[in-house]
């Protein structure tokens, strides 16, 4: 399963994706992981959820979608056990020229989630009037 937060820089997007992934580990049965741009918000998880700088990680920093899928897979492969990973700013992360280009990097990311067992949470800073339609159905409610 694929969700994502939009909205506007200080609509309340982190801290929507922080409780999000604290509330998960009352229903995950496997291991939470959040990732972030930097180590700001670290201290607002639950000690149980595993933290990711990403800019400690050359290939998940301004990268292309793609680099960011094989990051991705590669936390995958080394751990079956994931299953849920939150990631926050993705658009600092993720070069992104155009909305249009998220749709192929969700529709990967969601073939990602059914064969790993593995669920997504993104926040993008994106008015939802502005993501391509084929997106609309993986929105969050704020």
């Amino acid at each position: 399963m694929i969700r994502i937060i939009t909205g506007d820089k200080g609509s309340g997007k982190t801290k929507r994706l922080i409780d999000m992934t604290n509330d998960a580990l009352k229903v995950e049965h496997g291991i939470i992981v959040f990732i972030d741009d930097d180590k700001r918000y670290m201290y607002d998880l639950r000690h149980e959820i595993r933290f990711v700088d990403a800019s400690a990680y050359p290939a998940a920093r301004k990268c292309t979608p793609d680099a960011f899928l094989a990051f991705l897979s590669g936390m995958l492969a080394i751990n079956f056990d994931l299953s849920l990973i939150s990631i926050d700013a993705f658009l600092k992360l993720v070069r992104i020229e155009n909305p249009e280009e998220l749709v192929p990097f969700v529709e990967a990311l969601d073939n990602l989630s059914t064969e790993h067992s593995c669920n997504f949470v993104l926040s993008l800073s994106i008015h939802r009037e502005k993501l391509p339609e084929k997106l609309l159905p993986y929105v969050a409610e704020l």
